[in-house]
């Protein structure tokens, strides 16, 4: 086997998985699965990051969490099974004031101080960013999705700021396949694609749907933003996500981002049901013939409510 062959065969794929305390007790019951029964899911694919925020952090953002499990309790499993735990900090529309908000500098706080394995906060927001690298300089931080980097200059322009650990691009950029194979490894190891956004493909709302989200998570009186896209009334569907023509599918993983340098790939969730994860999970990461046990596994552990 020659070695170009040989490194493509090596190169894995870092799922970043969202709910870490939306679905704190889900983890609790995935995580003791996938490691003591590693042959069930795919060897080429690991757990990069488990992402989100509890309810009520002002400076939350993407999406309104509902996350009620103890940061302690959340922390402490991710150390036990080595993974980064990321807050969800992505509000767009902080102001100096908010800066000293007590519950989310209680949070950095703890989660920058960390046994082997680095945390991160994913953010929007320029001003948080200057205040977290000068109060929180072991947290790394992650350019959020939110801010709908669809133009392939404007992500660029992104990956090159040195601030940023990984930047999420707008999931409309995913198969620029030209531009993307223009990026040099360094680029390439930075860009965290977003696989199953149900997002209609030619929404111009974006910015103002995730506003919307800013403003609830400042307490601010705001009308509900009001989507137009085809069938939204139905929800998330990942059915639907799957004909996304920027839906990032397993066979693309591994027969195209692996093979041109990309290894960093987000599941979105936190305001689904841990029932949707798991599917999330089982169509990423589990080998076919093992989805059964997993979903055995998870299904009739008796401490855990999917529904």
């Amino acid at each position: 086997m020659n070695d170009k062959m040989n490194n493509k065969m090596n190169k894995k794929a870092y799922y970043h998985l969202p709910g870490l305390f939306e679905f704190y007790e889900f983890y609790r019951v995935f995580l003791p699965l996938f490691r003591e029964h590693r042959e069930y899911f795919y060897e080429w694919c690991e757990i990069g990051s488990i992402y989100g925020a509890p309810d009520d952090c002002i400076w939350g953002g993407g999406r309104t969490s509902f996350g009620d499990a103890r940061a302690e309790d959340v922390l402490e499993l991710m150390q036990e099974y080595e993974i980064s735990a990321r807050l969800t900090f992505s509000n767009s529309l902080l102001r100096e004031e908010h800066l000293t908000d007590r519950k989310c500098n209680t949070l950095c706080a703890l989660f920058e101080r960390h046994t082997g394995t680095e945390n991160g906060v994913i953010i929007h927001s320029d001003l948080l960013l200057n205040y977290l690298q000068k109060q929180y300089p072991n947290l790394y931080l992650i350019s959020s999705t939110t801010k709908v980097l669809a133009d392939f200059g404007e992500l660029l322009n992104e990956v090159n700021r040195e601030k940023f650990r990984y930047v999420v691009p707008d999931f409309r950029l995913n198969k620029r396949f030209e531009q993307l194979n223009q990026m040099n490894a360094g680029q390439k190891a930075k860009v965290e694609f977003l696989c199953n956004e149900c997002c209609w493909f030619g929404c111009k709302d974006r910015k103002s749907c995730y506003e919307t989200v800013s403003r609830k998570n400042l307490g601010e009186n705001c009308p509900e933003h009001r989507c137009n896209a085809p069938e939204s009334e139905k929800g998330y569907r990942f059915s639907k996500a799957m004909t996304n023509p920027g839906f990032i599918s397993v066979a693309d993983i591994q027969k195209v981002y692996l093979p041109m340098g990309f290894s960093n790939f987000k599941i979105e969730g936190r305001g689904l049901g841990s029932a949707m994860v798991l599917e999330f999970l089982l169509y990423y990461m589990t080998r076919p013939e093992y989805q059964i046990h997993v979903r055995e596994s998870i299904y009739l552990d008796n401490m855990l409510d999917l529904f």
